[in-house]
């Protein structure tokens, strides 16, 4: 639903569907249905938000924000920022909130989603924290980073950043931690760096669980 003046055509249409449907591929739609509306800015917006801190004071700030998604819905989109993602870069603003749609699928935005049979919380808890601590190091020490500074923002966005990564860009997530690769080709379902011809490789589809964490690793 475009607003404020945003134009939306054919050609962008199939674009936002194009890389919406690039997480779900082998989980399936069925992953996207805890919300329905997706809104759509010209621009960066300008998101408000309220927090309660440790003595329950409620504090309210405002920013200017690319995307946004919320439990239920909505999804928002700077169409600018849409034209600019699918570059193979590293960024991509449609699948980076998406991912937070499935991280929040288990009603908490902490970068741990529902994981599939089979697969280990404690030790996607460990490999992600091992590799939050690394980027974390390495962005105070000045030092190349594999992903976007943005990822240390909190779990949730590393999770988000890491799965815009691993489908835009996954050489270098591979080699930077390869065990969070791992944990992402599992939980997705998909082979970005085997695939060929833009199809990716298909891995046997297992039941959703609970991961149990209330925080995925450390802020």
């Amino acid at each position: 639903m475009p607003v404020n003046g945003a134009e939306l055509d054919d050609n962008l249409r199939l674009r936002i569907a194009g890389m919406a449907v690039v997480p779900v591929l082998e989980l399936g739609l069925d992953w996207y249905d805890r919300w329905q509306t997706l809104i759509l800015y010209e621009g960066p917006f300008v998101a408000e938000h309220s927090w309660e801190d440790e003595f329950g004071i409620v504090h309210a700030e405002t920013s200017e924000r690319s995307g946004e998604a919320w439990e239920r819905g909505p999804v928002v989109l700077s169409l600018e920022d849409v034209r600019h993602s699918g570059q193979g870069d590293g960024y991509n603003v449609v699948i980076h909130e998406l991912a937070h749609t499935l991280d929040m699928r288990d009603a908490s935005a902490n970068g741990a989603p529902p994981l599939h049979a089979g697969m280990d919380p404690a030790a996607w808890q460990r490999d992600f924290a091992a590799a939050w601590n690394d980027l974390a190091r390495r962005a105070d020490n000045d030092e190349p980073l594999p992903v976007d500074e943005y990822a240390l923002e909190d779990p949730a966005e590393f999770f988000a950043v890491l799965s815009e990564t691993f489908f835009e860009q996954p050489e270098p997530l591979h080699a930077a931690w390869p065990a969070v690769y791992r944990h992402l080709a599992a939980f997705y379902r998909q082979e970005p760096l085997t695939s060929e011809n833009g199809t990716y490789l298909r891995i046997t589809p297992q039941p959703a669980v609970e991961t149990g964490l209330d925080e995925a690793f450390p802020e």
